[in-house]
């Protein structure tokens, strides 16, 4: 892919951003994802290449999607799968909690698995870890692994994981080992990233979420040399029957990061509310200041870019 496009996705991802940030705190989660849908789509569809939504967003909630299987962009130029979530933290962003981002990651078609709206197991952590996690080992086994590449005491590490009640016995077991623990709300894409970005403190994300999420992760932490794993936890006989119509023959198998992004990848994220990764959206006198990340995997280039954006030049807005 060109490197061109990471700018090209940066824009989608802050269409979407500033489209839902509006809606930031005012209680309804549907047309905030729905604001940001729209203006994922309409921004996409500018963008010079013919892409494939293989992992779309929202089914969970009946939420609007650019559903799986869409065809978007200009129709002409290289041909792509996409993973994206256009406004990851509905509820984050409905009550002005932190951390709701607006994120794309793009691959060359066909490199990215099509993804059903169900669960997943996950396990990630930064390139200073890659190779040292096992999603099959125990808790203890992960924290005493990724604790000694990563020159630290077990106590000294930070797990994150979604605050469920799902997670009891695993948050148990990681205060028993004694590591940090730092629980969200939701947001467990931007948790992902973190682990490998330094400042955030994040060592590694344990637990289960969703699986169209997990997919998006795992693009990122190609991009960064992280690494990640995974096991498909399917919630019905309806939701297994879905995975093995999309070729999931073996449910229970390890996914490993290879399993779920393929080749040269490139994630974008443009923050929505404040958050450890980006800051939201903030709007000022006749415009608006935007925090994106964009990540290659082909060079591990990582760019934090600020934009100003001034509406009397950009009507849609």
């Amino acid at each position: 892919m060109d490197r061109n496009f990471a700018l090209e996705f940066i824009r989608v991802t802050e269409s979407a951003a500033l489209a839902s940030a509006r809606l930031m705190g005012r209680g309804d989660g549907r047309a905030a994802d729905q604001a940001a849908v729209d203006a994922m789509r309409r921004t996409l569809a500018s963008v010079a290449c013919h892409a494939v939504i293989a992992v779309g967003e929202g089914e969970r909630d009946e939420a609007p999607m650019l559903y799986q299987g869409e065809i978007v962009g200009s129709g002409n130029g290289i041909r792509l799968s996409l993973a994206v979530d256009p406004l990851e933290g509905t509820n984050l962003c409905a009550t002005g909690g932190p951390g709701a981002l607006s994120v794309i990651a793009a691959a060359e078609e066909g490199n990215f698995p099509d993804m059903p709206d169900t669960y997943m197991d996950k396990i990630a952590v930064g390139a200073e870890a890659k190779g040292a996690i096992d999603i099959d080992a125990s808790v203890e086994k992960n924290l005493r692994a990724v604790a000694e590449a990563k020159r630290k005491r077990i106590e000294d590490l930070t797990v994150v994981m979604l605050d469920r009640p799902r997670h009891e016995k695993l948050l148990a077991e990681v205060r028993r080992i004694g590591a940090r623990i730092k629980l969200i709300g939701d947001g467990d894409i931007s948790a992902a990233v973190a682990t490998s970005l330094p400042d955030t403190g994040v060592d590694l994300l344990l637990g289960i979420g969703g699986a169209p999420e997990g997919v998006i992760a795992a693009a990122a932490l190609r991009a960064t040399g992280g690494d990640f794993q995974a096991r498909l936890k399917p919630r019905s006989d309806d939701e297994v029957k879905r995975l093995r119509k999309l070729g999931f023959e073996k449910i229970d198998r390890k996914l490993s990061l290879e399993d779920i992004a393929k080749g040269e990848v490139m994630f974008a994220a443009t923050g929505v509310t404040d958050g450890d990764l980006l800051k939201g959206v903030r709007f000022i006198s006749g415009g608006a200041l935007t925090n994106s990340i964009v990540m290659r995997s082909k060079s591990r280039t990582i760019r934090v870019i600020e934009a100003t954006h001034r509406f009397e030049f950009k009507p849609v807005y």
